[in-house]
């Protein structure tokens, strides 16, 4: 089973029972990872709230390589800056995350990354068919190396932002000239009215996505909890069974076949509350697979 988190790259303590990570750059996400108990994971390159390049020197890479390599299952998963808007009808927020995008791509490659993920943004007045050519067009311009592939990860839906229909997902991977897949996020998608609450409701979405989209773009999940009620729009992750997705959906989540069979790594953005951060989260997930054998 491939389950992890989104890490820092940051050189502070896990806790302070641990040692400072050792090595100063983004081999650090590979020490937080192990101590979290993750075997997969994400990570920023950079502050997602900034235009700003990543700076990571070859010998950086090498060192991510090799740990990774040692310690790890993979994959690991790049998610883009918050900034990045490819369904903008504006030239230079356009050009901006073209730019920032194909420093992620290249990035990825580098350091051995197969998955690129972001969210389509928002049309803001484009419309949804202008703001999906949009994007399309904004993907098919990007020099994607042969080692990277894209994720467009499900969306929420609030206000003008694409991606919470699975529909929406199905034009962009259909239109683009680009080997596309998908990353599925369940607290996006309870939140886009996808009901995964209950083990009908996780059957019933994932036939859904197979019919819209296809199981075989499926390259990843993120695994979150909802804090808010199917079908309200509204993005906020809860901690895993303890939502309102809840135990029973997520258990039947984790354990579905369009999951178990494809072996589709599960990385977790759940936050830290009550004491219980990423390990507990993580444990909790290795318990609800264990819950079904």
């Amino acid at each position: 089973m491939r389950v992890g988190a989104h890490v820092s790259m940051s050189s502070s303590k896990v806790s302070s029972d641990d040692e400072t990570p050792p090595h100063g750059n983004v081999a650090n996400a590979i020490f937080r990872q192990v101590a979290f108990g993750g075997n997969c994971g994400q990570i920023f390159t950079t502050s997602p709230q900034v235009w700003r390049d990543p700076e990571i020197s070859d010998e950086e890479a090498e060192l991510f390589r090799e740990e990774t390599a040692d310690k790890l299952d993979g994959p690991w998963v790049i998610h883009t800056s918050y900034l990045v808007n490819l369904c903008t009808p504006k030239d230079g927020l356009r050009q901006k995350s073209l730019d920032s995008m194909q420093t992620e791509v290249d990035v990825a490659s580098k350091l051995g990354i197969p998955y690129v993920n972001v969210h389509l943004g928002a049309h803001t007045g484009a419309g949804v068919e202008g703001g999906l050519d949009n994007a399309v067009s904004v993907l098919d311009e990007i020099d994607v190396p042969d080692d990277v592939t894209i994720l467009i990860e499900s969306d929420a839906g609030s206000g003008t932002k694409l991606g919470g229909d699975f529909e929406h997902l199905a034009y962009v991977l259909e239109e683009s000239e680009q080997d596309l897949d998908i990353c599925l996020d369940t607290a996006h998608a309870f939140a886009a009215g996808y009901d995964l609450s209950t083990p009908e409701g996780v059957d019933e979405t994932f036939e859904q996505l197979d019919d819209v989209v296809g199981l075989e773009h499926l390259k990843c999940v993120h695994l979150n909890d909802s804090k808010h009620e199917c079908g309200t729009n509204k993005d906020e992750h809860a901690l895993i069974g303890e939502g309102l997705i809840g135990e029973d959906g997520m258990r039947a989540f984790i354990n579905h076949d369009a999951i178990v069979e494809n072996d589709v790594p599960l990385v977790l953005e759940t936050p830290t509350e009550d004491g219980k951060g990423f390990a507990w989260n993580i444990e909790r997930v290795r318990e609800f697979r264990a819950d079904e054998n």
